[in-house]
């Protein structure tokens, strides 16, 4: 038996031990920013992936974990922002001074940071870390690189989806013989179902984030863009398509949704969820991100949904095309960042990227071949029900001033079931706001 000296010694050195980690964790602290929303009542001290459920959850409780788990003395804290002033205020910490160490970005907005060189290179260090680049499907590892580097560690390929609520289906009559729903494969055959389903049921076909800066409907009408063969911008990112017969073709469509009294126009993204979830529409218009939600409010037994499917959006003209963009994690320059937090901060991407299965657990696709390919990957529910997605994603090319174009085009698109702008003049409107954003391209 060792004798009380000795036991004596070895409880100091632990407890030196425990002190000098402590300092190091005070030392290497790591700012994250990102949105995804804040939900620490419900995961802040949670470190138990699996009983993570969304994007919020999943993230804050990787972020938790990390935090407990690595070797480093890092802690990474948090800051939230709200989706639509994000890249505002993430630019506006370049002049402050506040820069994150880790922040999330869209690759849509990847080139107006890149190009700025407000972004630490990343090739480098993912082969330092061991992260297979390799592995990343090839869309995404070029949605990642800018000028022959990689600026980001891409972490999901996103698209919209039909969310399918399929007793109000049932009751429209409007399920195939295979379970599925019928769906829709042309502009006439949409509002058709949808009155047959408002008719049937007395609940609206569609729920659509209508309201805010969102612009669920902007996604959709560049959907039916690509559809009709159309590209909404040039490759070069200098001129866009929009004002076109194509482009009235699409903004007619969306228009009639609201006119025909198939959408309610009132709803902003939480209402839009919130009505598909009490059962008050047949079909919402949202992104993969809300299928383990949803799915998980389905089996709850809480909502009012209750038999949940998934579907990938019709093909109403001649291509089978969807919005997509991804979400990456990038390190912001900051040239007073010391080496240790940059290690940590590189440890904290090689850290998500280990767990991007947990990420596609959302719903979102994993940017992973190795993730895609797995049994685990391919059992998660739903997946096979939007798996043509995938293939159909299209994004707009990779140009600077996208997002300034997503928001140019918003207010115009809604102002046809807000205040009853004609299609055509709408179309009108946003051409001329993205020409405007576009000259800065030139």
């Amino acid at each position: 038996m060792r004798n009380l000296k000795t036991l004596r010694t070895m409880a100091l050195a632990t407890l030196f031990a425990t002190t000098a980690f402590a300092g190091a964790a005070q030392a290497v602290e790591l700012s994250l920013l990102r949105f995804f929303g804040e939900c620490n009542t419900d995961y802040g001290s949670v470190t138990d992936i699996s009983k993570a459920n969304g994007e919020c959850g999943i993230i804050t409780v990787l972020t938790n974990k990390f935090n407990a788990e690595n070797t480093l003395g890092a802690k990474v804290v948090t800051q939230t922002v709200e989706w639509g002033a994000y890249y505002d205020q993430l630019t506006a910490t370049y002049s402050t001074g506040n820069i994150p160490d880790i922040a999330v970005m869209h690759a849509s907005v990847l080139p107006n940071f890149a190009n700025r060189d407000l972004l630490t290179p990343l090739s480098e260090p993912m082969k330092t870390l061991g992260i297979d680049t390799q592995d990343f499907v090839p869309a995404a590892l070029k949605n990642a690189t800018a000028n022959n580097e990689i600026y980001a560690l891409p972490f999901d390929l996103h698209a919209l989806l039909f969310h399918v609520n399929m007793d109000l289906m049932k009751q429209a009559g409007m399920v195939k013989p295979d379970g599925s729903p019928v769906l829709p494969t042309s502009a006439e055959e949409l509002i058709a179902q949808g009155k047959k389903f408002k008719e049937a049921t007395g609940k609206n076909f569609i729920a659509s984030e209508s309201q805010s800066a969102e612009g669920m409907m902007v996604r959709f009408f560049d959907t039916l863009l690509w559809q009709q063969g159309v590209d909404v911008l040039s490759a070069d990112g200098k001129t866009a398509s929009i004002n076109t017969p194509e482009g009235l073709n699409a903004a007619k469509l969306i228009s009639s949704i609201y006119s025909e009294g198939l959408a309610n126009p009132a709803l902003d993204y939480p209402g839009s969820e919130q009505a598909f979830l009490n059962g008050e529409a047949g079909i919402l218009i949202n992104g993969t991100w809300g299928v383990d939600n949803y799915d998980s409010q389905a089996k709850s037994g809480k909502a009012t949904l209750k038999n949940y499917r998934v579907a990938n959006v019709p093909q109403l003209f001649a291509n089978p095309k969807v919005w997509a963009d991804s979400h990456m994690w990038v390190i912001p320059k900051d040239e007073s960042r010391s080496e240790e937090e940059t290690k940590a901060a590189e440890a904290f991407l090689k850290f998500l990227n280990d767990n991007n299965y947990e990420w596609s657990r959302t719903g979102h696709l994993s940017v992973r071949q190795s993730v895609l390919d797995s049994d685990a990957f391919k059992a998660l529910p739903h997946r096979n029900e939007f798996s043509g997605t995938a293939a159909n994603a299209t994004a707009l090319p990779q140009v600077q001033n996208q997002r300034a174009v997503y928001n140019a085009m918003i207010t115009d698109l809604n102002a046809m079931w807000l205040t009853g702008t004609e299609p055509q003049a709408a179309l009108e409107a946003m051409q001329a706001g993205v020409d405007r954003v576009l000259r800065r391209n030139r």
